[in-house]
């Protein structure tokens, strides 16, 4: 059963920092590229980030450019979004995924047709 675990949200500041931390069982995550979106309340769902496989390019939503960085450690099967310079308006349920495919191109996030998470609740307030 493929499987995707995140965690590491939590309550920080405006301005901190928070890592996000997802992993992969029951599939060869090295395999393929993943994914972070986020659902904010009454919001749509925004794709944020996609790191690929295998040679590790990365992207971004323009909202998050800059401030979050995705990366990959196929060794322990897991993807970690460091997230800095958190504002108000990144508050949202975390989530990571796969929709099974090697690349990220485009306007194109994982939107979890592979696997998705349970998702980790990112609160940012003062």
């Amino acid at each position: 059963q493929k499987q995707l675990v995140e965690s590491g949200g939590g309550l920080v500041q405006p301005g901190g920092s928070l890592r996000l931390s997802c992993t992969a069982s029951g599939f060869d995550m090295d395999y393929y590229a993943i994914g972070w979106f986020r659902q904010a309340p009454e919001k749509e769902r925004e794709g944020i980030s996609c790191i690929t496989s295998p040679d590790g390019n990365t992207r971004y939503a323009d909202s998050v450019k800059g401030r979050f960085s995705i990366s990959r450690d196929d060794a322990k099967k897991t993807v970690y979004l460091q997230m800095n310079s958190l504002k108000p308006e990144d508050t949202a349920v975390y989530y990571c995924a796969t929709d099974l495919v090697r690349y990220c191109s485009g306007a194109y996030f994982p939107s979890g047709l592979g696997a998705v998470g349970q998702g980790t609740q990112v609160i940012v307030s003062a």
